[in-house]
């Protein structure tokens, strides 16, 4: 069957409607569950047999699956249902309520909406390119499997915070692979600006808790002069600590740049939140108070050697507190992945004029699902079409997401066709090859 047949099923109104109903729901991390459900309830529709992946009921991937014939390789698509802010981040955004972040439109050649953006639109994009190599009965080899996920955007569990609506990781992609959604590589269909991104960095979360030694001075009471370092109140005192972050968060993103083949990490480390004292009670200087840290730490380094730096920012600022890591995600590189690399780039080259876009260094600096398949043996990439302004107009060129259900498409079609030799029936990821040569009778290398 001639690709050609498959390319001309893609209808990009279907795209942009689905892009639109889907960024139409809103969904913020620990309330996806209307959104997991209106895939689900799409992928029916469509004759497909999905499949819910739940930790928790109400918070649930979905994935389904065109089955090949056979002798190909596996291919599953991956996008997140989960959108960025609640509705209640009133101590973090200035306008939560912005529908920038609740819902979608079209205006001129856009496309508008951060659900959209990140990440339902390149979400129907794969799917509308499933549907249509399904609806065409296009004989791939292969499985081709498209999967909607829950928890992409962080939310952890710490100190009062705790149960399932705090969970991310856990539940979403990770969850889902484990069990049962396993292809020889993954397809992570979030904006890069159709370039390709091989390598992610972890992340480490820090309590860093500054004390106060001596009385809980009452205000008419509070002894001044001092320097920021020996102020009686914590928060005063902490933002001494907070000043010698800040220079040493600069001086650690210079050392741990990372430039390779997959990517350049600049892992920043930032103070994105702080407590201490009560503002119904201000009427006293405050002992305590914790500022907490997301730091990212590259493939492969130890969070206890950022620990023990963020230590010494406390003993150059002359300030007497504690560190403590709650929370550590490891970064990966894909390994194996120059299969599917090869393939997205001669499929890019059919669709585009241009070759893949050289990636921002921020856009390779963070922390997405990737990680969660590349943790776990499955060469992941990721590879998408970005907003222009991600953080400000948070829209896409309507024919940006239509061309990515092209290229989708294309992509799909000549991997999962594609004659998969034996051996790799245990996967192609290097470290797999002790468990393949032992099935071999041969020794590893």
């Amino acid at each position: 069957m001639d690709p050609t047949d498959v390319l001309e099923r893609i209808d990009a109104k279907e795209v942009v409607d689905l892009a639109l109903a889907l960024g139409q729901i809103d969904s913020p991390t620990g309330s996806e569950g209307a959104a997991g459900q209106f895939v689900f309830d799409w992928l029916t529709e469509n004759r497909f047999a999905p499949r819910k992946y739940a930790l928790i009921p109400e918070r649930f991937n979905v994935a389904a699956t065109i089955e090949g014939s056979g002798g190909g390789y596996s291919l599953i698509f991956n996008a997140h249902l989960d959108t960025t802010l609640r509705p209640d981040a009133v101590l973090s955004a200035r306008d939560p309520l912005d529908p920038l972040y609740r819902t979608a439109w079209v205006e001129g050649d856009h496309i508008y909406g951060d659900g959209v953006v990140n990440d339902k639109g390149p979400m129907a994009a794969f799917l509308v390119a499933a549907k249509a190599i399904k609806d065409a009965g296009y004989p791939l080899k292969g499985d081709l499997i498209v999967s909607a996920v829950a928890g992409e955007i962080s939310r952890e569990p710490t100190e009062e915070w705790q149960g399932p609506q705090y969970l991310s990781k856990d539940l979403g992609a990770r969850f889902m692979v484990t069990h049962g959604v396993v292809g020889d590589f993954a397809l992570i269909a979030e904006g890069t600006g159709f370039g390709i991104v091989g390598i992610e960095p972890g992340k480490a979360h820090f309590k860093v808790t500054v004390l106060t030694e001596g009385p809980r001075y009452y205000t008419p009471y509070l002894p001044r002069p001092t320097r920021l370092a020996d102020a009686p109140n914590a928060i005063v005192r902490a933002s001494a600590a907070i000043a010698a972050f800040e220079t040493w968060a600069y001086d650690y993103q210079q050392r741990n740049t990372y430039r390779g083949a997959s990517g350049t990490i600049v892992p920043k480390a930032s103070v994105n939140a702080i407590r201490s004292g009560y503002p119904f009670n201000v009427t006293s200087a405050p002992q305590v108070c914790s500022f907490y840290v997301d730091t990212r730490i590259l493939p492969g380094a130890n969070p206890m050697d950022v620990r023990e730096e963020l230590r010494g920012v406390l003993r150059d600022a002359g300030v007497d507190g504690t560190v403590e890591l709650y929370l550590y995600r490891p970064g990966f590189e894909a390994k194996g992945a120059e299969r599917l690399v090869e393939t997205i780039e001669r499929c890019h080259a059919q669709t585009f004029d241009t070759p893949p876009a050289v990636v921002a260094d921020a856009v390779t600096s963070m922390w997405r699902d990737a990680n969660a398949f590349n943790e776990v043996g499955i060469p992941a990439i990721s590879y998408a079409p970005r907003a222009v302004s991600h953080a400000t107009t948070k829209s896409f060129r309507i024919k940006d997401l239509t061309d990515a259900a092209l290229v989708y498409a294309r992509i799909a079609m000549d991997l999962c066709c594609q004659d998969r030799p034996a051996q790799v029936a245990l996967g192609a990821h290097p470290d797999r090859a002790i468990a393949a040569s032992v099935v071999k009778g041969t020794k590893a290398p």
